[in-house]
């Protein structure tokens, strides 16, 4: 992780045959093009990939979170339900159609413990989203159970583990969608650019309309139809450069993911050197994506002993527990209600009253996990010498203790 770290000659080509036709748009332009329909493709090939039926491409994981929410008919008055570890564009999505954010506590798999999701359902609970963070599953078997139960969709935030899959199925087919991102530090990238995926056609078909300001694409995904509008919608395309790239780099996945595997496989052997490590739970090692290595100390003073150590030697790791764009209690806009509108949207409704209000200390059991946790980003491509740094490193952690 991340894809740039194998652009090639692969890249190069797909880029070229956009670069020759000079068209950069995806829709329309038929003589021009030349039958050359990147982002087309590249839903097809990623959908087909995943196992589903359809693919929508957009410019984020952040619009892909948007995207699909809309779709759903969420919107205000309703609520969703996440996870307290996650980047914060899950909640800003939920916000930004109008809904309320509610968090769950996450357990030792890093992701959404399904015993509070149960606890935080309502009767303005309209989708469930829980994050695959960090390359590896969520319990969302459990969780499908929970949401079917009560007659809630699960909307999949697998925006870091593009590959991942649970007993041979695709993270991000378990719900009615699932989305991905391709940000510059994704396993495989397109600079910018997310993708939906579902097997209900009617919900992709609303998804390809309202990411174009709700031009009926009739004749779908290849032209924009007859300039007819069922509904309002926003611009969230994605540009034919970008596809180009996502269909090279959706080449590579698997083999990035296979070089990550052996890399973290090192680090891990070398990790576990240190008395009273313990690692993060993955459910299913043969589908992790391999992207993080996550390794927890007996509590939050070791840890920050350990790290320190690590440091020094520099090979520090990333304590999420301290980190401001994933962790719950580290979000001062959040749980400050901080906002550019005046009414004090959407913290405040529409008569300026507030309506939603964050505690810091809600979580205690994420917590206690996150404070006692490091993790290090598994590179694609990992040197002799950065592998003999980190390895070094962790054994002088292990010596410490």
């Amino acid at each position: 992780m991340p894809g740039f770290e194998v652009f090639g000659e692969e890249e190069k080509k797909e880029i070229m045959d956009v670069l020759e036709t000079g068209v950069l748009f995806r829709y329309e332009f038929g003589e021009q093009r030349k039958g050359i329909f990147k982002v087309r493709s590249f839903e097809e090939k990623f959908a087909s990939y995943c196992g589903t039926n359809h693919g929508q491409a957009v410019t984020s994981g952040t619009a892909a979170l948007k995207v699909a929410l809309a779709v759903m008919g969420v919107g205000p008055g309703d609520e969703v339900i996440t996870q307290g570890f996650t980047f914060v564009a899950t909640w800003e999505a939920i916000f930004d159609v109008g809904a309320v954010p509610v968090f769950t506590e996450i357990d030792e798999t890093l992701n959404m413990d399904p015993a509070d999701l149960e606890k935080k359902i309502t009767a303005k609970t309209r989708a469930i989203i829980p994050v695959h963070m960090l390359g590896a599953p969520a319990r969302i078997k459990e969780i499908k159970v929970i949401a079917d139960k009560h007659g809630i969709p699960v909307l999949e935030d697998t925006a870091q583990a593009a590959g991942g899959t649970i007993d041979g199925k695709r993270l991000g087919s378990f719900g009615l969608c699932g989305t991905f991102s391709f940000d510059a530090v994704k396993t495989m990238t397109t600079g910018e650019g997310g993708m939906i995926v579902t097997d209900d056609e009617n919900l992709w078909r609303q998804m390809s309309e309202y990411h174009d300001h709700g031009h009926d694409h009739a004749v779908n995904p290849g032209g924009r139809g007859g300039e007819g509008r069922s509904f309002i919608g926003f611009n969230y395309r994605m540009m034919e450069l970008q596809g180009a790239m996502g269909l090279a780099q959706l080449a590579k996945l698997d083999g990035m993911i296979a070089s990550q595997k052996k890399n973290k496989a090192a680090l891990k052997e070398a990790a576990a050197k240190i008395p009273g490590v313990s690692f993060r739970t993955i459910l299913d090692e043969e589908g992790d994506t391999a992207t993080f290595l996550g390794f927890f100390l007996p509590d939050a003073d070791t840890a920050k002993k350990v790290n320190a150590v690590l440091r020094e030697n520099g090979a520090g790791a990333i304590a999420f527990g301290e980190n401001t764009w994933h962790f719950y209690p580290k979000w001062e806009h959040l749980l400050a209600g901080s906002t550019l509108a005046r009414s004090g949207w959407p913290f405040n409704d529409e008569y300026s009253k507030r309506r939603v209000v964050y505690d810091a200390d809600v979580l205690p059991a994420s917590a206690a996990i996150m404070n006692r946790l490091l993790v290090y980003q598994v590179p694609v491509n990992l040197s002799g010498e950065q592998l003999a740094k980190m390895t070094a490193a962790l054994g002088k952690a292990a010596e410490v203790l």
